[in-house]
């Protein structure tokens, strides 16, 4: 069981860095542009939220097996196949995860407003000083939601990663799939173990959120 644990925090933990990385640019590029593409982007970036996991999961199993584009090209990299691999999992979750980093930080770079960013510019900052200046400081409560939930739903996910990597202990079995296999094989004190253990972590990621929300009121400038 600690073999599980350990895993789904590295997969939690490397999915919420990527997603930083990647999130973060999406996200502000949501907040500033008006292209027409806007809505589509928001909306391709949202439909992890109603899309049944293993329909993405399917998915995403199709585009990264040995015989697709992806799929071959990893192998020819790596010499190893991604899916039913550490890495897979990876890439799943970052698809499966996106909306809960874009979304806080979406929320929060719209509150900064464009005041505090056109005063800066008119005291001759360029964009990337009036980013990682102001924007990036005052949209930081959103950058804890946003790892925070990411991290946490990661933890929790069932659907896709089983199907697009099954159950390799050591490799990608993660504490959703091994409560899975323990009920399967009627050991219910083990299921309760880990079962227990997510609904207290839940409990307590949610409350964090919730708390943090009161104390810092969004305030739109």
């Amino acid at each position: 069981m600690w073999e599980a644990v350990l895993l789904t925090l590295k997969l939690a933990a490397t999915t919420t860095l990527l997603l930083l990385m990647i999130g973060t640019p999406l996200a502000w590029w949501l907040t500033r542009t008006s292209s027409r593409a806007k809505p589509v982007i928001e909306t391709l970036t949202a439909m992890p939220l109603v899309l049944p996991p293993t329909v993405l999961g399917f998915y995403l199993l199709l585009v990264m097996n040995p015989n697709s584009l992806l799929g071959a090209f990893w192998v020819q990299l790596t010499g190893q196949a991604l899916t039913f691999s550490f890495s897979g999992l990876v890439v799943a979750s970052v698809f499966y995860s996106l909306p809960f980093m874009v979304q806080p930080l979406q929320a929060a770079f719209e509150a900064v407003g464009r005041g505090p960013l056109e005063a800066a510019a008119s005291l001759g900052a360029g964009p990337m000083d009036a980013f990682f200046n102001i924007a990036l400081p005052m949209a930081a409560r959103g950058y804890v939601t946003a790892c925070v939930l990411t991290f946490a739903h990661t933890i929790g996910e069932f659907g896709v990663v089983l199907m697009v990597g099954g159950n390799i202990p050591g490799e990608t079995r993660v504490v959703s799939i091994a409560i899975y296999e323990q009920v399967e094989a009627l050991r219910y004190a083990d299921a309760h173990m880990l079962s227990a253990g997510l609904v207290l972590f839940s409990f307590c990621v949610l409350l964090f959120v919730y708390s943090l929300n009161r104390r810092f009121p969004v305030r739109v400038v």
